[in-house]
């Protein structure tokens, strides 16, 4: 919990300054520490540091910037300079001869040499920098999504970098921050020297420079257009136009994202051949298991677009889905790769496809005796199927970029806590949204958790009242039992045990890549 009430005191001796600088780099060599680190670590880190020089306490909130600053440091000093942002604040500025404008992102220095904005600004683009004078990180957090920048080194007051802590820390955004030597809206200060020494850093690591997951991504998405798909649906006939209709339609391609992220993170040489069917391996499967859940859940519309089955028929459909199952394996066997790493990929995808019959197969069963649902059997489907289906989309991608078994094994059980985070998000969503198509199969979870409360309190009667009640009936009871707020307390559960298995990993490229996707989903 960050205590806000404490002072946030910059030493004025720059040989204070030097000193704790120092240790603070010793002390996170010598723990090796990966980032990102919680708050709560950060403290105790900045209390060490504090006593083995016999600092003031006052200068604790201080020693915690320093303490993060170098737990980043090599991630930032391994991203290129064109791939960084240099952030300063428009109080540096003077404010009695400034001739700078404001737009809608922060202030547009005028070069009136009035004070070292313009000198800074100066010397960052000629590295290569992309430079911003403005309050907060709002906007650099919103750069590092949409894959503009990689890292940022920002100046600020201490209670701008504390405020900032959080946001920057879930977004896993690689972050040297360097506060102003005094607090006050205008004509502050910092310590150039400290400031040109941390722009000038550059230590090139591939295995530290992290993944821009926003380009990724753009990458992914035109793996599926009509002109790329070409490539791999060559025979024309209706069954393969409509398979490849359905691998057009919409969808945010999370799925083979994922395996992409996977695949580059641990792979020492990238083949975009490998890494573009990969991709588009993980979406054939998904796109089929979408095809045959919808039959069975008899729905309407998926991407806001008639289902196949309602458009083509059953038949056509449940044809489409196999042959894009079959489509997945074939070109799964004919990638250019080792026979151990095949046995391997065709063993994991076997396998996820097994589990997902299965979790389908227990919630179909579930889903024509619903007051009956016990939470228990809603998580083990969970994590069988949308669980699964991340399950297998990160360990395609790991294994054919040469991971390790213990790899392997945390990013298995980030996927299972994963799914079920995912599932109780969406049950929460949909719920909350009031869509007035809700159905009870739209939210198993929280009917499960009513279950449970329904036997808690010896209500057993009320079980079996629940397959006849009228929806909205059951929604009252939902919101009058608060079953709403403990499915909120299960999610914060989930997203936490998701967060400690990442924390696990060793290879930080991924693990700063599914922090970087944790943070936009929950």
């Amino acid at each position: 919990m960050i205590k806000t009430q404490r002072r946030l005191i910059v030493p004025t001796d720059v040989k204070m300054r030097s000193a704790l600088r120092k240790e603070a780099a010793r002390l996170i060599v010598e723990k090796n520490i990966l980032p990102p680190v919680d708050f709560d670590r950060l403290e105790k880190l900045a209390g060490e540091l504090i006593q083995r020089l016999g600092a003031d306490q006052v200068f604790l909130e201080f020693a915690i910037v320093l303490c993060g600053n170098e737990i980043w440091r090599e991630v930032v000093a391994a991203t290129p300079f064109n791939r960084r942002l240099l952030l300063l604040p428009q109080c540096l500025k003077n404010t009695s001869s400034c001739q700078a404008e404001m737009d809608s992102l922060g202030l547009i220095c005028a070069g009136c040499k009035g004070c070292q904005i313009d000198s800074v600004l100066n010397k960052a683009e000629a590295l290569g920098y992309t430079t911003l004078v403005a309050e907060g990180t709002t906007v650099a957090v919103g750069l590092v999504e949409e894959g503009a920048i990689d890292a940022v080194i920002g100046v600020s007051c201490m209670p701008v970098l504390q405020r900032s802590f959080e946001p920057v820390s879930r977004a896993a955004v690689p972050v040297m921050g360097l506060p102003l030597l005094y607090d006050g809206c205008e004509n502050t200060n910092v310590d150039y020297g400290w400031l040109f020494e941390e722009m000038h850093s550059l230590k090139p690591n591939s295995s530290k420079q992290p993944l821009s997951v926003s380009l990724l991504k753009d990458q992914v998405l035109d793996y599926f257009t009509e002109f790329n798909l070409q490539e791999f649906f060559q025979k024309h006939d209706s069954t393969e136009k409509l398979a490849k209709r359905m691998l057009l339609m919409g969808g945010q391609r999370i799925r083979p994202l994922l395996t992409v992220l996977a695949y580059r993170s641990y792979a020492s040489e990238i083949s975009e051949e490998i890494q573009a069917a990969l991709a588009l391996i993980i979406e054939c499967f998904h796109k089929a298991s979408l095809i045959h859940d919808d039959i069975e859940d008899d729905d309407d519309f998926r991407y806001d677009q008639e289902t196949l089955h309602k458009t083509h028929g059953i038949p056509q459909a449940i044809n489409v889905g196999d042959y894009l199952i079959g489509k997945g394996y074939q070109l799964l066997a004919d990638l250019p790769i080792e026979p151990a790493v095949l046995a391997e990929s065709l063993r994991v995808v076997a396998s996820s496809h097994l589990n997902l019959a299965t979790g389908q197969g227990a919630d179909l069963m579930l889903d024509q005796n619903r007051e009956k649902l016990t939470v228990d059997q809603i998580l083990k489907i969970f994590t069988q199927k949308t669980g699964e289906a991340v399950k297998v989309a990160l360990l395609l991608g790991a294994i054919h970029g040469g991971a390790s078994a213990s790899e392997l094994s945390r990013l298995t059980v980030f996927s299972d806590w994963f799914g079920i985070a995912y599932q109780i998000r969406d049950d929460l969503n949909e719920f909350q949204d009031g869509h007035h198509q809700e159905q009870m199969h739209h939210f198993p979870f929280l009917l499960a958790l009513l279950n449970e409360r329904f036997i808690e309190k010896g209500k057993s009667e009320c079980l079996a009242d629940l397959g006849k009640m009228k929806f909205q009936q059951i929604r009252q009871l939902i919101v009058d039992e608060r079953i709403d707020e403990y499915a909120e307390a299960f999610l914060k559960l989930y997203v936490e045990k998701c967060y400690h298995e990442l924390d696990q990993l060793q290879n930080l490229k991924l693990k700063l890549s599914l922090y970087g996707v944790m943070g936009k989903i929950f």
